[in-house]
Formats: structure tokens, sequence, C-alpha cells
């Protein structure tokens, strides 16, 4: 068995690399960009829309994670009397 004690330091710094990578592929990236949409989905140009369909393919896995936590209901109208 391996402990991590006798691995060299590259070894121990690339899983750390990896590990940060995954993480903001996975989860943080995600976040942003749920919260990025939220705020501008109803007044976003051409465009900025074209950019935002990139980022939801590019980080697709990650929104699938994210997607049965966060859950952003359209604003309710407001009728006016």
């Amino acid at each position: 068995m391996i402990s991590i004690g006798t691995l060299p330091p590259e070894t121990i710094l690339l899983a750390l690399v990896y590990l940060i990578l995954s993480l903001f592929y996975l989860l943080i990236g995600p976040g942003i960009i749920y919260f990025y949409l939220k705020i501008r989905w109803y007044v976003a140009s051409s465009v900025e829309r074209t950019f935002m369909y990139f980022l939801v393919f590019l980080f697709f896995p990650g929104l699938l994670l994210l997607s049965p936590v966060l859950n952003f209901r359209p604003k309710r109208r407001q009728i006016a009397l």
C-alpha cells in the first residue's frame, strides 16, 4: 500500500490541481453561471444570449449536478389595478 508520505511532491501537487479544477468545473463555475443567468436572462442582448448558451454548453455536467438543488422559478407577475 502506498502512503502519501512516500509519493513525490509533484504527484501530490498534480492531484491537488486536478481536484481544484474539477471542483471549479463541477460546482463553482456552474453556480456562478446559474446566478448570472438568473440576473440577466430577461434583459440580455442577442450577443450576450449567445454567450449564455455557450456557457451552458461548456458547463453542462456541472449544471446537471446543481439542478436538483437550485431551482430558480420566474418572478411573479405584478398586475396593476
